[in-house]
């Protein structure tokens, strides 16, 4: 049974605009993809388990209103959702009776989760319904962006995934038609979070039991999945990654643009040296008056140039990391700076030991981001004083030129 009918229209225009405009965009997760995604596994649910109209039009437009209080943060947002959905209801004469029960399904999302008639249990199952679908690693990317967003939680690969597991063995779908719709994925997805963990802890080493003690088939599927799993793996990081990326692009675009305006400061003050002492140098002799602020010029310009030319110098490093210095993490081999001088081994078993160790690549990326940030601070340090010079100085030259023409005038 498919429900399509005006009031369920109107909200979902009405709460489509509604988060788009008032949730914060650091909200990563609690956006309108996650209230599609909830309202979508609200109406399987209430399709296989053969609601009614009302019924189902009840769960609908709970699943669109629950996260609508997230405009003004996570805390009590249910409470805010409620109130958002009786008062847009009241005003479209929707019965009281039916308000509540509405208002009742969005109360229950509250963690953790106490649901008490069919349809809050079934709102609450389509709410976390992610963790039993392909979505899954996409939506666990999302939620470890909106905590590093919305509540400075930084978390590394071991402890997010610690993280995961453990809500994933305290979640349990409340009707057993979720269970048959995204049970069998769930364990897949759990199955695949144990996986990691043993990557990451090599000394704790998952075993069937772990997952038959939670309730969870222990089967395991074909290997020919693993490198789809490993895939979806990859994908805990996500945000983690673009976050690296769009930095690092961030720092070679300031660096470009900063090499740029030294370019433009050293054309400029060697044109005007070189006119200069083609041009004013010759006329000493006749009009002793232009030494001084020639003088001048020139030094502005000289000053401006050396800085121009200390922004863009470059720094020459040792080239080369130690074996230990590899093993106690203490290298940053993403710059060729650092390892100019290794042995292609050296530098090939320490590229090898990042790739395999996440917390050493992160560490490594971090490191090469904050010496990058050192060098941009230094060039901009200098521009800015060459900038400076340039400015000011040339006021001080053309005020003297002025003063000199002023005085070589004819009297009369």
């Amino acid at each position: 049974m498919q429900v399509e009918n005006s009031i369920l229209l109107d909200v979902e225009a009405y709460v489509t605009n509604f988060i788009a405009e008032q949730v914060p965009e650091q909200y990563a997760y609690h956006n309108i993809s996650h209230t599609n995604a909830v309202v979508g596994s609200a109406k399987a649910i209430g399709e296989a388990a053969g609601l009614s109209e009302s019924d189902q039009e009840i769960l609908l437009l709970a699943a669109w209103f629950h996260d609508t209080g997230y405009d003004k943060g996570a805390k009590d947002h249910e409470v805010r959702s409620a109130k958002y959905a009786k008062d847009y209801l009241s005003g479209h004469e929707y019965s009281e009776e039916d308000i509540n029960r509405v208002v009742a399904c969005i109360l229950a999302t509250r963690m953790p989760h106490q649901p008490k008639s069919i349809l809050e249990k079934m709102l609450c199952d389509a709410d976390l319904s992610h963790v039993g679908q392909k979505i899954y690693w996409e939506k666990c990317s999302n939620v470890r962006q909106e905590m590093t967003l919305t509540q400075g939680v930084v978390m590394t690969d071991q402890e997010w995934v610690d993280f995961e597991i453990e809500f994933m063995k305290n979640h349990r779908f409340h009707t057993p038609v979720a269970q048959v719709l995204y049970g069998d994925r769930k364990a897949k997805h759990l199955r695949q979070l144990f996986k990691q963990r043993s990557r990451l802890h090599p000394n704790e080493q998952y075993t069937v039991d772990d997952l038959s003690n939670i309730g969870l088939p222990s089967k395991k599927k074909k290997r020919k999945k693993k490198k789809t799993v490993d895939t979806e793996i990859k994908d805990l990081g996500r945000g983690v990654e673009t976050m690296y990326r769009t930095t690092y692009r961030t720092h070679v675009n300031l660096s470009s643009i900063a090499d740029n305006k030294a370019n433009i400061m050293l054309s400029i003050n060697a044109i005007v040296i070189s006119i200069t002492l083609s041009v004013l140098t010759p006329r000493f002799g006749d009009n002793p008056r232009l030494i001084f602020p020639t003088m001048v010029l020139l030094t502005v310009c000289l000053l401006a140039v050396i800085f121009a030319t200390l922004s863009t110098r470059p720094k020459i490093t040792e080239g080369k990391f130690t074996v230990d210095d590899i093993k106690a993490k203490r290298s940053n081999l993403l710059f060729f700076g650092n390892f100019y001088n290794m042995k292609m081994d050296d530098f090939h078993w320490g590229m090898m030991e990042m790739i395999k160790d996440p917390n050493f690549l992160y560490s490594s990326m971090t490191r090469d981001l904050y010496y990058l940030g050192v060098v941009l601070a230094k060039k901009y340090r200098y521009l800015r004083i060459c900038y400076g010079i340039f400015m000011y100085g040339l006021i001080i030259a053309v005020l003297a030129f002025a003063v000199a023409f002023m005085l070589d005038a004819p009297k009369g």
